[in-house]
């Protein structure tokens, strides 16, 4: 861009721009801009059961974490402020290159750009909180670099994964594993749900859900999280 098209672009705002979010991509130079992070909740039976709910009795219900909240190919996690009791939730990222209202469900695979390695960590007494008064969980689940993530892997080299190992090991020991074919909904049914919910978007992330094992990190936990097909991440708590 030239020094006059950015300085015109400059004057339309108040304010500087805030940068836009992003997430790298295995093997390209190109990241993947990010425009909303779409979470699922409790989409393993055995993690629904682990915080007191009945997995056959709840349709999927979904929350929001910010987009800057994401931790592009993190290493570290700092250890947020106001909580004593952080946890780990490993998860499968679905990255949208397409989106659209009411998209039908034998479709909706058609909207996947590739898939990711992610953490939703949680502020899990602030969460609990939020619970017990009936009020949203975004401090417990939106904070600051609450989502450590791996570089996408484009579906062309990986494919639709929906079945292999997910897990999460914290200094070796390992805390969550399941198969990601447990999933009570799945990627096509996350996308075409939200969809009537929502109207997606290029750029749009989903993560989608944890299995059962979340517990409790401190600083200096390494976690190594891992998903077949898609790849590791690793990430040192601070």
């Amino acid at each position: 861009m030239s020094t006059d098209n950015q300085a015109n672009t400059a004057s339309l705002y108040v304010i500087d721009p805030p940068p836009v979010a992003s997430l790298s991509i295995a093997n390209k130079t190109e990241r993947f801009p990010v425009h909303r992070v779409y979470c699922v909740g409790r989409n393993y039976a055995a993690h629904a059961v682990e915080m007191g709910h009945d997995p056959d009795k709840e349709p999927p219900f979904f929350f929001q974490k910010n987009p800057d909240n994401l931790i592009a190919d993190a290493a570290q996690f700092p250890y947020p402020k106001m909580s004593n009791d952080v946890h780990h939730e490993i998860e499968l990222l679905v990255a949208l290159k397409s989106g659209g209202d009411d998209i039908p469900l034998e479709n909706a695979l058609d909207c996947v750009y590739g898939y990711g390695v992610s953490l939703d960590m949680t502020r899990r007494d602030l969460q609990g909180e939020m619970k017990k008064m009936g009020r949203p969980w975004e401090i417990g689940k939106a904070f600051e670099m609450s989502a450590p993530a791996g570089p996408i892997v484009e579906v062309s080299e990986c494919g639709h994964v929906d079945t292999g190992d997910i897990w999460l090991k914290v200094n070796d020991e390992v805390r969550q594993t399941g198969d990601l074919n447990q999933m009570i909904w799945k990627t096509s049914e996350m996308i075409s749900i939200l969809s009537t919910l929502f109207t997606l978007q290029p750029g749009d992330v989903i993560l989608t859900g944890t299995p059962s094992g979340v517990a409790a990190i401190e600083r200096g936990d390494k976690m190594h999280g891992h998903v077949a097909g898609v790849g590791d991440l690793h990430v040192t708590v601070s």
